[in-house]
Protein backbone atom coordinates (compact mmCIF):
# COMPACT_ATOMS: atom_id res chain seq x y z
CA UNK A 1 0.00 0.00 0.00
CA UNK A 2 1.14 3.49 -0.80
CA UNK A 3 0.51 6.43 1.52
CA UNK A 4 -2.24 8.71 0.25
CA UNK A 5 -2.10 12.49 0.71
CA UNK A 6 -3.98 12.19 4.02
CA UNK A 7 -1.58 9.63 5.42
CA UNK A 8 -4.08 6.80 5.00
CA UNK A 9 -2.69 3.71 3.37
CA UNK A 10 -4.08 3.21 -0.15
CA UNK A 11 -5.04 -0.33 -1.12
CA UNK A 12 -3.55 -1.69 -4.37
CA UNK A 13 -4.50 -4.93 -6.09
CA UNK A 14 -3.59 -6.55 -9.39
CA UNK A 15 -6.04 -8.91 -11.10
CA UNK A 16 -4.66 -11.30 -13.70
CA UNK A 17 -5.95 -14.28 -15.64
CA UNK A 18 -6.16 -15.70 -19.14
CA UNK A 19 -8.83 -14.61 -21.66
CA UNK A 20 -12.29 -15.59 -20.41
CA UNK A 21 -11.22 -16.02 -16.78
CA UNK A 22 -13.47 -13.19 -15.56
CA UNK A 23 -10.90 -10.53 -14.68
CA UNK A 24 -12.97 -7.66 -16.14
CA UNK A 25 -16.09 -8.82 -14.29
CA UNK A 26 -14.15 -9.08 -11.02
CA UNK A 27 -12.60 -5.62 -11.48
CA UNK A 28 -16.05 -4.15 -12.09
CA UNK A 29 -17.36 -5.84 -8.92
CA UNK A 30 -14.47 -4.64 -6.73
CA UNK A 31 -14.70 -1.12 -8.21
CA UNK A 32 -18.42 -0.94 -7.40
CA UNK A 33 -17.99 -2.50 -3.94
CA UNK A 34 -15.23 -0.18 -2.74
CA UNK A 35 -15.64 2.82 -5.07
CA UNK A 36 -12.03 2.32 -6.16
CA UNK A 37 -10.25 3.51 -9.30
CA UNK A 38 -9.30 0.78 -11.76
CA UNK A 39 -7.51 0.36 -15.05
CA UNK A 40 -8.14 -2.54 -17.41
CA UNK A 41 -5.11 -3.70 -19.43
CA UNK A 42 -7.37 -5.53 -21.88
CA UNK A 43 -9.23 -2.29 -22.53
CA UNK A 44 -5.95 -0.42 -23.09
CA UNK A 45 -5.03 -3.19 -25.56
CA UNK A 46 -8.46 -3.09 -27.32
CA UNK A 47 -8.36 0.73 -27.52
CA UNK A 48 -4.90 0.61 -29.09
CA UNK A 49 -6.07 -2.03 -31.63
CA UNK A 50 -9.10 0.17 -32.48
CA UNK A 51 -6.95 3.27 -32.89
CA UNK A 52 -4.85 1.33 -35.39
CA UNK A 53 -7.93 -0.04 -37.18
CA UNK A 54 -6.95 -3.65 -36.38
CA UNK A 55 -8.86 -6.65 -35.04
CA UNK A 56 -7.56 -8.10 -31.75
CA UNK A 57 -6.00 -11.02 -33.63
CA UNK A 58 -4.28 -8.66 -36.10
CA UNK A 59 -3.07 -6.46 -33.25
CA UNK A 60 -1.81 -9.52 -31.33
CA UNK A 61 0.12 -10.54 -34.46
CA UNK A 62 1.58 -7.02 -34.75
CA UNK A 63 2.70 -7.17 -31.10
CA UNK A 64 4.42 -10.49 -31.86
CA UNK A 65 6.41 -8.84 -34.64
CA UNK A 66 6.97 -5.41 -33.05
CA UNK A 67 8.05 -5.54 -29.38
CA UNK A 68 7.90 -1.74 -29.02
CA UNK A 69 4.07 -1.87 -28.92
CA UNK A 70 4.06 -4.28 -25.96
CA UNK A 71 6.83 -2.38 -24.20
CA UNK A 72 4.81 0.83 -24.48
CA UNK A 73 1.62 -0.78 -23.10
CA UNK A 74 3.58 -2.49 -20.30
CA UNK A 75 5.22 0.82 -19.31
CA UNK A 76 1.76 2.35 -18.98
CA UNK A 77 0.67 -0.51 -16.69
CA UNK A 78 3.78 -0.19 -14.52
CA UNK A 79 3.00 3.52 -14.06
CA UNK A 80 -0.49 2.64 -12.77
CA UNK A 81 1.02 0.12 -10.33
CA UNK A 82 3.34 2.74 -8.83
CA UNK A 83 1.02 5.76 -8.93
CA UNK A 84 -0.77 7.04 -5.86
CA UNK A 85 -4.29 6.93 -7.24
CA UNK A 86 -5.10 3.69 -9.09
CA UNK A 87 -6.33 0.92 -6.77
CA UNK A 88 -6.93 -1.93 -9.21
CA UNK A 89 -4.71 -2.83 -12.14
CA UNK A 90 -6.02 -5.61 -14.38
CA UNK A 91 -3.87 -7.25 -17.03
CA UNK A 92 -2.32 -10.55 -17.96
CA UNK A 93 1.04 -9.37 -16.57
CA UNK A 94 -0.03 -6.90 -13.84
CA UNK A 95 0.81 -9.38 -11.06
CA UNK A 96 4.25 -9.94 -12.57
CA UNK A 97 4.95 -6.20 -12.89
CA UNK A 98 3.87 -5.55 -9.29
CA UNK A 99 6.04 -8.47 -8.13
CA UNK A 100 9.09 -7.28 -10.08
CA UNK A 101 8.57 -3.67 -8.90
CA UNK A 102 8.45 -4.89 -5.29
CA UNK A 103 4.97 -3.37 -4.90
CA UNK A 104 3.38 -4.27 -1.59
CA UNK A 105 0.01 -5.13 -3.05
CA UNK A 106 -2.40 -8.03 -3.30
CA UNK A 107 -1.80 -9.92 -6.54
CA UNK A 108 -4.73 -12.15 -7.54
CA UNK A 109 -4.70 -14.74 -10.32
CA UNK A 110 -8.07 -16.05 -11.57
CA UNK A 111 -7.63 -19.69 -12.54
CA UNK A 112 -10.28 -21.04 -14.93
CA UNK A 113 -10.17 -24.27 -16.95
CA UNK A 114 -9.93 -24.09 -20.76
CA UNK A 115 -13.48 -25.39 -21.37
CA UNK A 116 -15.08 -22.77 -19.11
CA UNK A 117 -12.92 -19.96 -20.56
CA UNK A 118 -13.91 -20.96 -24.11
CA UNK A 119 -17.57 -21.04 -23.10
CA UNK A 120 -17.35 -17.52 -21.64
CA UNK A 121 -15.50 -16.15 -24.69
CA UNK A 122 -18.04 -17.81 -27.03
CA UNK A 123 -20.91 -16.16 -25.12
CA UNK A 124 -19.18 -12.77 -24.93
CA UNK A 125 -18.15 -12.70 -28.61
CA UNK A 126 -21.24 -14.49 -29.95
CA UNK A 127 -19.19 -17.26 -31.59
CA UNK A 128 -19.21 -21.07 -31.59
CA UNK A 129 -17.51 -22.88 -28.70
CA UNK A 130 -14.98 -24.61 -31.02
CA UNK A 131 -13.99 -21.22 -32.46
CA UNK A 132 -13.55 -19.76 -28.96
CA UNK A 133 -11.37 -22.77 -28.00
CA UNK A 134 -9.18 -22.18 -31.07
CA UNK A 135 -8.95 -18.41 -30.50
CA UNK A 136 -8.05 -18.85 -26.81
CA UNK A 137 -5.45 -21.52 -27.56
CA UNK A 138 -3.82 -19.42 -30.29
CA UNK A 139 -3.88 -16.25 -28.17
CA UNK A 140 -2.35 -18.05 -25.18
CA UNK A 141 0.34 -19.66 -27.35
CA UNK A 142 1.26 -16.40 -29.12
CA UNK A 143 1.27 -14.39 -25.90
CA UNK A 144 3.28 -16.97 -23.95
CA UNK A 145 5.88 -17.12 -26.74
CA UNK A 146 6.08 -13.32 -26.71
CA UNK A 147 6.26 -12.94 -22.91
CA UNK A 148 8.83 -15.74 -22.68
CA UNK A 149 11.00 -14.14 -25.37
CA UNK A 150 10.65 -10.56 -24.08
CA UNK A 151 10.57 -11.06 -20.33
CA UNK A 152 11.37 -14.72 -19.61
CA UNK A 153 8.01 -15.35 -17.95
CA UNK A 154 4.57 -16.86 -18.44
CA UNK A 155 1.49 -15.19 -16.94
CA UNK A 156 0.10 -18.39 -15.37
CA UNK A 157 3.30 -19.18 -13.46
CA UNK A 158 2.07 -18.81 -9.83
CA UNK A 159 5.31 -17.18 -8.56
CA UNK A 160 4.14 -13.54 -8.35
CA UNK A 161 0.61 -14.06 -7.02
CA UNK A 162 -0.33 -13.63 -3.38
CA UNK A 163 -3.70 -15.32 -3.99
CA UNK A 164 -5.15 -17.69 -6.60
CA UNK A 165 -8.91 -18.04 -6.98
CA UNK A 166 -10.15 -21.14 -8.81
CA UNK A 167 -13.06 -19.54 -10.64
CA UNK A 168 -13.90 -22.46 -12.96
CA UNK A 169 -17.03 -23.62 -11.18
CA UNK A 170 -18.21 -20.64 -9.14
CA UNK A 171 -20.35 -17.64 -10.06
CA UNK A 172 -19.07 -14.10 -10.60
CA UNK A 173 -20.68 -13.18 -7.25
CA UNK A 174 -18.77 -15.96 -5.48
CA UNK A 175 -15.50 -14.85 -7.12
CA UNK A 176 -16.17 -11.28 -5.92
CA UNK A 177 -16.97 -12.49 -2.38
CA UNK A 178 -13.69 -14.45 -2.36
CA UNK A 179 -11.73 -11.39 -3.55
CA UNK A 180 -13.37 -9.15 -0.92
CA UNK A 181 -12.40 -11.70 1.75
CA UNK A 182 -8.81 -11.63 0.43
CA UNK A 183 -8.69 -7.81 0.35
CA UNK A 184 -10.09 -7.65 3.86
CA UNK A 185 -11.05 -3.98 3.86
CA UNK A 186 -14.46 -2.48 4.36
Amino acid sequence: SLPSPMGVSMKKVTISGLAGSGTSTLVQGITEHYGWISVNGGQIFRDEANQRGLTLTEFNDLCSKDESVDLELDDALRRYITDGETNIIESRLAGWWAHKLGSDCTRIWLDVNDKERASRVANREGIKLEEAFAINARRQYVQNERYQKMYGLTPEDPTPYTDIIDASNITAEEVLAEAIKILGVE
